[in-house]
């Protein structure tokens, strides 16, 4: 546990430290954006959050957006990678790292999965906490509450998330249990399509507690309760959000999102849209949107994203082998 605390930190950390600052703007006619969820999730609402910005900051003339579900964000990826498409991103965040572990020997057979190595790496734009909440009629007040019922009925408690088994929302649910002592790979995970059939499965009692961003819950907080985010201390946009630490738990995660072309973008083109995406931080158009998402802004652009990127793999493997994933 002490080794998976310390590799927890290295991550937070090494995210934080690959920020950049911005510079001047440039404005582009227009963007389409792909997304390899469905509505409501983390990845739906960093695309159009960004391009909503964009459009109002007066850097980008128009902006459109598609949600491509399948395969944990899989059957998007391999959009990319097969058809070109011109002016077209793809939003991503440590999932498409996770994928590139499923490459390393003795996981799969062959040339293995798709990866961020297929496309064009432009630039992390923010980070998400993680979060877990009940909906505001559970019973449970904190997650010491969950653990409790958990630790007495295992079956008593099931946990959505908006992606499949080994994707971020496991993996944040899975840290906080194994920080409880409980074994997470026996905790009873449900996979939805995205965080707005996650939340609706939460709500209708299908589950009992959600594992998800931060800022997919932060629309939804007339419904449910947060009982645990994964920050290291409580943040201004959520002060009534407790963190898993305060309360025993030593849990710090943050997820990246970020942006990717496909391949075979030019370096000018790929460069002016990392441009782009920083200079629109220095906007009160883009606060107005991180603000509403209680995001924290990360800017990390073309070959310093790309070796973050490198460095998350190394960190990742070490964090699913010592969570059983792998």
């Amino acid at each position: 546990m002490k080794n998976l605390k310390k590799i927890v930190s290295v991550l937070f950390s090494a995210i934080l430290l690959f920020s950049a600052t911005t510079t001047s703007s440039v404005a582009i006619d227009k963007l389409h954006f792909v997304i390899g969820g469905g509505a409501g999730g983390g990845w739906d609402g960093t695309a159009r959050g960004t391009g909503e910005a964009l459009t109002k900051a007066g850097m980008l003339s128009s902006a459109s957006f598609e949600n491509m579900s399948g395969g944990g964000g899989g059957k998007a990826l391999a959009y990319m990678i097969n058809t070109k498409p011109a002016n077209t991103v793809l939003v991503q965040s440590t999932p498409l790292v996770l994928r590139s572990i499923t490459r390393h020997k003795g996981y799969v057979k062959g040339s293995g999965t798709l990866s961020y190595k297929d496309v064009v790496p432009i630039a992390g734009v923010i980070g998400d906490y993680g979060a877990i909440a009940v909906a505001k009629s559970s019973s449970f007040k904190n997650f010491k509450d969950v653990v409790n019922a958990y630790k007495k009925d295992p079956n008593s408690v099931k946990m959505a998330g908006g992606s499949v088994r080994g994707s971020m929302d496991h993996l944040i649910g899975a840290l906080a249990f194994q920080a409880a002592g409980a074994d997470p790979n026996a905790v009873q995970y449900i996979p939805y399509d995205a965080g707005g059939k996650a939340l609706a499965g939460l709500l209708s009692g299908e589950t009992q507690i959600i594992s998800t961003g931060l800022g997919e819950l932060m629309g939804a907080r007339d419904q449910v309760r947060i009982i645990g985010i994964t920050a290291p201390s409580r943040v201004s946009d959520a002060p009534d959000a407790p963190t898993l630490k305060e309360q025993g738990y030593d849990v710090q995660f943050v997820n990246w999102r970020g942006f990717f072309g496909p391949p075979g973008m030019s370096n000018a083109d790929r460069s002016a849209i990392a441009k782009m995406l920083g200079d629109v931080q220095k906007t009160p158009e883009w606060e107005t949107v991180r603000a509403r998402n209680a995001w924290v802004n990360i800017y990390n652009p073309e070959g310093k994203f790309v070796s973050f990127l490198e460095k998350q793999t190394q960190e990742m493997t070490a964090l699913m082998k010592k969570l059983g994933v792998i």
